[in-house]
């Protein structure tokens, strides 16, 4: 073996990570809402977690991101350890897809049918079409297919420059010496364990194995205890991830690692227990691709078999190992870990938003009764309500850019840009809750209360207001679109309110019926009201601009004024005459 052998697997390696990792990222675009629809499923029944990380690890082809994004659902407070352990169980059977797709480099034979099904036959007219489309299609779900083909084009080039630069090993003694110490178990299972480690991919380091069937040497009784090992290696992913995370986020990592330690330790002795009384005759004839799929498979299927009824079991020897803590511990709000599936943390920042919403919305609501019904005892928790909201925005903003940094779905893209854009609304209103507080706080210390004309008009405008508040609840947290368009027509009216209560008061104080103190406060009021109805069709119409892919709100909102003249009109006379101060 020459030195540009292995220049040659050197390349060929990495070729080989970088075409999977394409791959693996381009599959996780592509599947974008389905792979939320999956993630949606989560339940507590073990086997249908199972089939639920089967699933998703087939979708992006890597079992160690989905064990990571598990750390990260538990670390979040999104899933329980039962459901993660059924998850874990099928992501380990899910990572085997690979390892059957690569040992296609192994098909042999000279018919022309038999020479198509060969990687080195059908990759390069795979990788021409996955150029045309990522080059020429705007479509961005095409040139996610595109760059599928492109990976996994580049994957099996580099699995056939690996397995062609590996066949001069074949007369290196030192290299034949070295598989017969591999299949010492103990040092078998060590070294697959350790280099799975290093790349951080148990699909890639069964590739490697699969390649080195090349030089003739590989046997079958130095696969098993390095694919046992290999195994054991792509749970360092997720015991690196759990640093720092929730106990619980801990535990579901250790139930990953004591998955495939207890596996390896019960498996292994009982097929050595078998082969010393059966003596295999496969055990040292030279293993092919297929043939470590074959035993990669039914490792994971045995262990399965074995340890899916003692789910229980796993979770209690996890909590064991991470034991409970005296002090109450805090759920992670957007856990960084869910960054390396983009269209799942999209949905997270979503569902977080919701709750901002929810809580920003209500202590706007809160504040308006404390117009007609002071009580000092809400002061505090509405306070406390806004604090809340500002971290939300925070911590959400933070998130959001972050996550941009990522390649996600066109789709996905969007939903983010929709979100930003809307934590900010949020926020406002929730600053004119505590402004609203504040000016009835004033009124109470100076002793000062509105004429009797306007407190009905005031009770008249927060009416509007929380029916406002309702509806552009309903418009982002239900995605009802009806409700949405009926926002823009109420804050018209809202506006129209504002300046009829003005109008209004300036009569009365010229009829010396009220006083310019009184003014100043009244007008704090009216503005913050309108200010919050603004931020209100801020939110409806940004849910409706989104349906029609546009990001232009004033134009926008002048368009659906234009358009829908007749129903716009319709909505706005319907709430002049329900909310007049006359």
């Amino acid at each position: 073996m020459t030195i540009f052998d292995v220049l040659s697997m050197i390349g060929g390696l990495v070729l080989f990570l970088f075409g999977m990792n394409v791959m693996g990222n381009a599959l996780e675009k592509r599947a974008g809402n389905r792979l939320k629809s999956i993630l949606g499923s989560m339940t507590s029944n073990v086997f249908r977690g199972f089939i639920l990380g089967l699933g998703v690890t087939a979708i992006i082809q890597s079992s160690s991101a989905t064990t990571v994004m598990v750390v990260g659902f538990v670390n979040s407070g999104l899933m329980t350890l039962r459901q993660a352990t059924g998850v874990i169980m099928g992501a380990n059977l899910g990572s085997s897809m690979t390892s059957w797709l690569i040992s296609m480099t192994a098909i042999e034979g000279d018919s022309l049918w038999i020479q198509l099904l060969k990687p080195s036959s059908f990759t390069p007219v795979l990788a021409f079409i996955g150029l045309i489309f990522y080059m020429f299609q705007k479509n961005a779900k095409r040139k996610d297919t595109g760059l599928i083909l492109i990976g996994f084009s580049v994957l099996m080039f580099g699995m056939e420059m690996m397995s062609s630069s590996v066949a001069g090993l074949q007369d290196v003694p030192q290299f034949r010496q070295a598989l017969v110490l591999f299949s010492n178990p103990i040092l078998g299972v060590l070294v697959g364990a350790a280099f799975t480690a290093m790349i951080q991919s148990s699909a890639a380091s069964v590739g490697v194995l699969q390649a080195l069937t090349a030089t003739g040497f590989v046997t079958y009784a130095t696969v098993i205890p390095v694919v046992m090992g290999q195994n054991i290696g792509t749970c360092v992913s997720a015991m690196i991830s759990s640093v720092g995370a929730s106990r619980n986020a801990k535990r579901a990592a250790v139930v990953h690692l004591l998955f495939n330690v207890l596996a390896t330790l019960i498996l292994l002795p009982l097929y050595y227990l078998l082969e010393y009384f059966f003596r295999f005759a496969f055990v040292d004839t030279a293993a092919n691709p297929v043939g470590i799929a074959a035993v990669h498979t039914i490792f994971k299927l045995l262990a399965l078999a074995v340890l899916m009824p003692l789910s229980g079991l796993l979770e209690k020897l996890a909590c064991r190992i991470v034991p409970d803590a005296k002090e109450d511990e805090e759920t992670q709000l957007l856990d960084e870990r869910l960054l390396a599936a983009p269209a799942v943390a999209i949905e997270r920042c979503r569902e977080v938003a919701v709750s901002m919403a929810e809580l920003s919305l209500t202590s706007l609501q809160d504040s308006l009764t404390l117009l007609t019904a002071y009580d000092p005892s809400k002061a505090q928790p509405l306070r406390e309500a806004e604090d809340k909201v500002d971290m939300y925005e925070d911590k959400l903003g933070t998130y959001l850019v972050k996550l941009s940094a990522h390649p996600m779905a066109e789709a996905d893209s969007a939903q983010a840009s929709e979100l930003l854009h809307l934590i900010g609304d949020f926020e406002r209103i929730s600053d004119h809750s505590v402004n609203i507080l504040e000016s009835v706080e004033e009124m109470q210390d100076k002793r000062i209360t509105f004429s009797p004309e306007a407190q009905h008009e005031i009770a008249v405008m927060a009416g509007a207001v929380h029916e406002i508040l309702d509806l552009s609840l309903a418009a982002f947290r239900d995605q009802d679109l009806d409700a949405a368009v009926m926002v823009e027509p109420l804050e018209q009216v809202v506006d129209a309110l504002r300046d009829e209560i003005k109008r209004n008061h300036i009569t009365r104080l010229q009829k010396q019926e009220c006083t310019i103190e009184m003014g100043f406060v009244l007008t704090d009021i009216l503005t913050n009201l309108e200010r919050v109805s603004d931020h209100c069709s801020n939110i409806a119409g940004c849910m409706l601009e989104m349906q029609h892919d546009s990001l232009d709100m004033h134009q926008y909102l002048r368009s659906v004024k234009e358009n829908g003249e007749n129903e716009y009109k319709n909505y706005f006379n319907y709430f002049s005459m329900k909310y007049s101060v006359n």
